[in-house]
């Protein structure tokens, strides 16, 4: 099953959101009512998919998108009106209201498309070894072990939506003086 974040200002719409998403057996809904509870679960718990409304109490989700991780997809339903008003790039629309057909088949579309964006790239050969002396260093200067040095680099890399291999780079160039990749 797949977990969903959804996050609407009025309690009713999350549960209706809920109820909805819940039946099909596919998905999970993890409720929030602001957008700081928003991005400590999308942080937190690494989740990537988020349907809400217009606005929350803290912040409005036009802003909220751009807060959130590049892996992570919004599905913003509200009236037209405040839907012409938001402007990031990015954002799935749905005008409320929404039929259960409509909600189910654009919630499945973002899951394609979240999977799409985690689909692990092949890396040549040239990266791969990057990633290893990284790894490498890490472990010999940080005092990580293989899996640790790995899993630094895969949560650097996501935190900050890069590949691997450029992330590599980086700590190569941060950790190596005068080092010229």
């Amino acid at each position: 099953m797949r977990q969903i974040v959804v996050a609407f200002e009025r309690q009713s719409n999350c549960d209706r959101l809920r109820e909805v998403l819940e039946s099909t057996g596919e998905f999970t809904c993890l409720i929030c009512r602001s957008a700081g509870q928003v991005k400590r679960a999308v942080g937190k718990l690494g989740l990537n998919l988020v349907v809400c409304g217009f606005k929350l109490p803290d912040e409005n989700c036009e802003s909220l998108s751009y807060d959130l991780p590049r892996r992570c997809a919004m599905l913003m339903v509200a009236r037209q009106a405040q839907l012409d008003l938001c402007t990031a790039a990015g954002v799935l629309k749905l005008p409320a209201p929404v039929g259960r057909e409509a909600l189910l088949a654009s919630v499945r579309l973002l899951v394609q498309l979240t999977q799409a964006r985690q689909a692990p790239a092949q890396r040549s050969r040239k990266e791969q070894e990057l990633v290893e002396r990284a790894k490498g260093l890490l472990m010999e200067r940080g005092g990580m072990t293989e899996e640790e040095a790995h899993r630094f680099l895969q949560k650097r890399s996501m935190d900050r939506g890069a590949r691997m291999a450029d992330t590599a780079r980086q700590v190569l160039d941060e950790m190596i003086p005068g080092r010229d990749a």
